[in-house]
């Protein structure tokens, strides 16, 4: 049983207790006290600058995260392509392929359907300690469920399998038995039909209750609530059924994680067998984002990503010793970010190495570095992330 009392529940309770908690935002992590202060980290470079305006790609500096969700002008982007200008008076979702009536939506009917909200936090697969796990967020979306816009047009008897196409494109080199064809391609991504029923699946066109940014696939978006990134196709303009696997670039080449598997652990023990799948769900993974001091004590602050299986334990470990049970928050939901705490006592001057680790209900444990030693891919790295910080 995770502990749910926080030094964050305890204020919400007197809020409450004096008619004021609607002042504070669901999540909200509390401003620095006057006797508090950040411990910064000593393994960032003085260099690091997650915000360089000058960048394609827009990474969240995590030890400024300060609630649940992610403004959304720090929310993390990327995208293969260049972003699409795309006209919301005029702009069309269409439905193609397998479905028994084809059909467009505009911006405005899909605001005119009811609306679902659901708090969503993910990553990118490429998120990793090389951009100090910068590429995540998480953010209230608003939009119309996948699954009932897919009642509306009616699904052909033969369909097995979702595209989603952006209007995002551009050249590509596409590599088949080392010949190399470049070509135009536009952004696509699939899903089945079973995993595009389920209730999850949201095609938002709102973040934070504000209409999405350019930068975030504005003027819709397609959200898969636990998936990685990649799966949540922004500047979306077209849906296709058909029966077939979609074998698109960004599907089937570029997103994949090959690791070995069985055998000893050894690469050459030939008991080895090694698998190559596809990037969708997320691997479970802890956060360190900041550690703060105050009154004497530290405390330690993070958050958990994963598929939206509950979450059975958090813990953190410092210096090597005994995990310790970390405090998950109470504003956390299925799919968002899990914020933690951990009240770290008796820390004495030095460096010291801290580290997090999750367990979900299944039984599935965060892994080591060393655990994924036999990933030869660098997507999908969710191995624990150790911080370094310097005690005065």
């Amino acid at each position: 049983m995770i502990e749910e009392l926080t030094r964050r529940e305890t204020l919400r309770r007197g809020l409450a207790a004096a008619g004021l908690l609607a002042l504070i935002p669901e999540g909200a992590i509390p401003a620095l006290a006057d006797d508090e202060t950040d411990v910064p980290f000593t393994d960032i470079p003085k260099s690091f600058n997650p915000n360089n305006p000058n960048a394609p790609t827009r990474m969240l500096d995590i030890r400024k995260i300060d609630g649940m969700l992610t403004p959304k002008d720090q929310f993390f982007a990327i995208n293969h392509f260049s972003r699409p200008d795309v006209d919301g008076a005029s702009y069309k979702l269409k439905f193609t392929g397998m479905v028994n009536k084809a059909a467009g939506f505009s911006l405005a009917d899909l605001k005119a359907m009811k609306s679902n909200d659901v708090v969503v936090g993910f990553e990118c697969s490429g998120n990793s300690p090389r951009s100090v796990q910068g590429l995540s967020s998480c953010g209230k979306f608003t939009g119309v469920r996948l699954s009932a816009l897919l009642k509306q047009v009616g699904v052909g008897t033969a369909a097995r399998e979702v595209v989603f196409f952006g209007a995002d494109r551009g050249p590509q080199d596409v590599v088949f038995r080392q010949q190399t064809f470049k070509l135009e391609q536009q952004f696509g991504r699939s899903c089945t039909l079973e995993n595009a029923l389920k209730p999850e699946p949201l095609v938002a066109y709102a973040l934070n209750g504000d209409p999405l940014t350019k930068e975030q696939g504005f003027p819709v978006r397609l959200i898969m609530p636990g998936w990685y990134g990649v799966a949540n196709v922004k500047w979306l303009s077209e849906i296709h059924l058909q029966e077939d696997r979609y074998l698109g670039n960004f599907q089937a080449r570029w997103y994949r994680t090959l690791r070995g598997v069985g055998g000893t652990g050894e690469e050459k023990d030939p008991a080895t067998q090694w698998v190559e799948s596809e990037i969708t769900h997320m691997q479970l993974k802890a956060v360190i984002a900041r550690v703060r001091k105050s009154a004497g004590a530290y405390q330690v602050l993070g958050f958990v990503l994963n598929d939206g299986t509950p979450l059975k334990s958090v813990e953190v470990q410092v210096d090597g010793g005994a995990w310790q049970k970390a405090t998950l928050d109470s504003s956390n939901s299925q799919y968002s970010w899990k914020l933690f705490t951990y009240r770290w006592e008796g820390a004495t001057p030095g460096e010291h190495t801290i580290v997090a680790r999750a367990t979900d209900a299944k039984g599935t444990a965060q892994p080591t570095s060393a655990d994924l030693s036999r990933k030869k891919t660098f997507l999908e790295d969710n191995g624990q992330f150790p911080r370094k910080v310097m005690i005065g």
